[in-house]
């Protein structure tokens, strides 16, 4: 997902008018898309030490409190159309605060100490950390009734793109402290890499999930080119 670097700031002194597409419920709490696999908090990212315990299953989880916190968690793979073994595997956390906007938007400003772990098995580098921190804004959001799964969010990304639907788990939010968790400076917020050691068992660095994912990925889309040239 491609993010905005650098955004004013909308006042928010105005209240804002929900209409028919935001009223089925409030949007604080945590909300998870897919298998619900993917969640905030403790139990996805530790940044003291910028490591993750990985999900069974990719997807997002955002979380929002009454008071203008949230926390992002996300894990996906990125495909790569000229090269389908070279698939990107990429978890990331961040979190900060949030504005919803007049408009309908919602703006959200890291605090700073947010990171991902990119693992690409085709690059010079194929395994590191770097901070991530940019200020997100999402166009639009609307909650909807789903008949068996409850609360649906959905959202979209500044040029307008859907995000993967996400249902309400739970009303109050799980997410970490709502501070700083790590040392961080000024220049945290520029891109930076830390590569990881890559030891001779490639399941210990990558994390077996990511490497049985990765696997299924190249399965899944080896077979859809063998029945198109068949």
């Amino acid at each position: 997902m491609v993010m905005l670097a650098s955004i004013a700031r909308i006042s928010n002194a105005q209240a804002i008018v929900y209409d028919l597409a935001h009223n089925a419920t409030t949007i604080y709490g945590t909300w998870s898309s897919g298998s619900k696999g993917v969640t905030t908090g403790a139990t996805f990212a530790n940044p003291a030490n910028m490591s993750f315990n990985y999900p069974k299953t990719t997807g997002i989880s955002y979380s929002f409190t009454t008071d203008g916190f949230y926390e992002i968690a996300r894990y996906r793979f990125n495909s790569n159309g000229s090269e389908p073994t070279c698939i990107t595997g990429v978890i990331g956390w961040v979190h900060g605060t949030y504005t919803l906007n007049t408009n309908g938007s919602i703006t959200m400003y890291p605090l700073g100490d947010g990171f991902q772990q990119v693992q690409d098995p085709c690059a010079a580098v194929s395994n590191f950390i770097e901070n991530y921190n940019l200020t997100e804004y999402y166009t639009q959001w609307r909650i909807f009734q789903d008949p068996t799964q409850g609360y649906k969010l959905h959202m979209f990304a500044f040029d307008g793109s859907p995000l993967a639907p996400m249902f309400q788990l739970s009303t109050t939010p799980n997410m970490l402290p709502t501070q700083q968790l790590r040392n961080v400076t000024a220049a945290a917020s520029a891109p930076k890499r830390r590569s990881v050691d890559v030891s001779s068992d490639a399941n210990e660095v990558l994390g077996p999930r990511w490497v049985v994912g990765v696997l299924s990925a190249v399965g899944l889309v080896l077979s859809a080119v063998s029945s198109l040239v068949l």
